[in-house]
C-alpha cells in the first residue's frame, strides 16, 4: 500500500496549502490512504464540520485531533457522528470523551488501523500513551486483521516520540509525531520495518511561529503579556508530511521519504514509478 499522512494544518494558510495540493499528490503517489491532522485547522484552534467537510473532499481518508480538539464546540457534537474523525485514545474512561481514539478504514479489500494518542510529557495529564496503543494495535494487529497500521503521537518530547516508535516497531507500518509543527529530518525505517519520523510538521505559513502570526507571537515571547490572541499566519502555505509503501505481505515499510510542498521550506516529493 502506499500511504500519506500530513502534519497539523493551521488556519486558511494551512488549508489551501493541502487542499489545492492534495488531489495531484493523490494521482501522481498513487496513495491508498491519506491521513491529516486538523485540529489547529479552525483559525489556529480546533476543527469545525465545514473545514473538515473541506478537508475530505481534497482527498483526506481519515482526521486526527489533539489537545485543541475541543476548542470548537460543534465539534463535540460532530465527531460522534464522523467515524472518520479521531480524537485521543487516551482520554482517561471517567472523561466519556466523544467519539472514538481509532478505527479501522475499510479502503476496497484493505484495512487500515489508525490511532492516534496524546503524549504526556510537558501535556495535559492524560492516561499512558503506551497502554492505549497496546489496547487498540492487540485489537487489530498487523498482517492478522489490518493491511496497515498507523500510528499518531500528539505531543511535546521527541524522546515520547520515539520511545512509540520503538514500541511499536515490528507491529506498525508507520508511527510519527504531531504537534510542534516543525519537521524533523529523521525520516527512517526502523530495525523492525516501521517506518517513523519524530515530527511531521505542519500544514501552515511557515514565516510564522509554529504557524502563527511572527509579530504577535514575538511580542508575547519577548514581553510576557498577553497583548493580543495568537492568530494564524496568513501567507503562502506549504503542505508538510510523510510517505509510505508498504510490503503486501507483511504491512511493513518498503519506503519512507518527507513530503514538502509549497512555499517556505525546500521542496520534497517522491518519485513513484509508473
Amino acid at each position: 500500500m502506499r500511504l500519506a499522512f500530513f502534519g497539523d494544518v493551521v488556519g486558511r494558510a494551512g488549508r489551501v496549502a493541502l487542499c489545492e495540493r492534495l488531489p495531484d499528490l493523490k494521482r501522481r503517489l498513487r496513495l491508498d490512504f491519506v491521513g491529516v491532522n486538523a485540529e489547529n485547522a479552525a483559525g489556529g484552534f480546533g476543527l469545525t464540520e465545514s473545514i473538515a467537510t473541506e478537508l475530505f473532499e481534497a482527498g483526506a481518508d481519515c482526521l486526527t485531533l489533539g489537545n485543541h480538539a475541543w476548542d470548537q464546540r460543534e465539534a463535540i457534537a460532530y465527531i460522534d457522528r464522523e467515524p472518520r474523525l479521531l480524537r485521543a485514545a487516551n482520554y482517561p474512561p471517567l472523561t466519556m470523551a466523544p467519539g472514538r481514539g481509532a478505527n479501522l478504514f475499510q479502503m476496497g479489500d484493505r484495512n487500515v488501523l489508525v490511532v492516534t494518542v496524546m503524549g504526556r510529557v510537558f501535556m495535559d495529564a492524560l492516561d499512558c500513551p503506551f497502554s492505549a496503543v497496546e489496547r487498540e494495535v492487540s485489537a487489530s494487529p498487523l498482517g492478522l486483521v489490518a493491511d496497515a497500521v498507523i500510528v499518531e503521537v500528539h505531543g511535546e518530547a521527541t524522546s515520547e516520540k520515539q520511545g512509540m516508535g520503538h514500541f511499536l516497531d515490528g507491529r506498525a507500518s508507520l508511527v510519527f509525531g504531531t504537534h510542534t509543527h516543525v519537521p524533523t529530518s529523521d525520516t527512517r525505517i526502523l530495525p523492525g520495518g516501521t517506518a517513523f519520523q519524530t515530527e511531521l510538521g505542519m500544514c501552515g505559513d511557515y514565516d510564522s511561529v509554529i504557524g502563527m502570526n511572527k509579530h504577535i507571537a514575538v511580542r508575547k515571547l519577548s514581553s510576557r503579556m498577553p497583548y493580543q490572541r495568537h492568530e494564524p499566519a496568513e501567507g503562502q502555505g506549504l503542505a508538510s508530511g510523510i510517505f509510505v509503501e508498504t510490503d503486501d505481505k507483511t504491512g511493513l515499510a518498503l519506503r519512507a521519504e518527507p513530503i514538502r510542498v509549497g512555499v517556505g521550506l525546500k521542496q520534497a516529493v517522491p518519485l513513484v514509478d509508473g
